[in-house]
Order: C-alpha cells, then structure tokens, then sequence
C-alpha cells in the first residue's frame, strides 16, 4: 500500500467520523452544530488518528529494529538470576 493510499483512508475514516458524530448530535437533539463544532470536532478526530498512526508506526519500528530486544533488564523481576552477572 502506497503511503498516499494510507493517508487518503485515513482522511476517509476521519471524515466519516466527523459526519457520524455529527448526525448523531442532531439524532440526540443537539440542535445543529455551529461551525467553531465542526472545525473542533474535525481537528480532534484528525489529531487523534494522527497519534493513534504515529505511536503504532513506532511500536512496529522498534519491533523491527529489535529496540525492545536490547533493552537492558536486569533490574526487571523476572530475569532468571542465573542471567545476571
């Protein structure tokens, strides 16, 4: 998948979240939402996402790159005292 594709579903999810949210506030009896709502409830659904891509980019990065492999355990409770030095 090209990053471009990535991004575009990502804008899809987000601006179907936004029209979600939206209809449900006028189904609850809302009333209709100002466009200061809109404007906040479109950066906070697109920054949310932003941070969900971001730190789910870099857990997969640290499991490819093996950081989580060479972090140094050796106060951890469970390590085998026959391991430590």
């Amino acid at each position: 998948m090209t990053h471009l594709r990535t991004f575009l579903i990502a804008a899809g999810v987000a601006v179907a979240s936004v029209v979600g949210i939206s209809v449900a506030w006028n189904l609850i009896g809302g009333g209709p939402m100002p466009i200061h709502g809109l404007v906040a409830l479109s950066l906070g659904v697109a920054g949310t996402i932003a941070l969900a891509w971001i730190l789910m980019a870099l857990a997969f990065r640290s499991d490819r790159e093996g950081w989580d492999a060479r972090a140094d355990r050796s106060g951890s409770a469970d390590v085998d005292k026959s391991d430590k030095s």
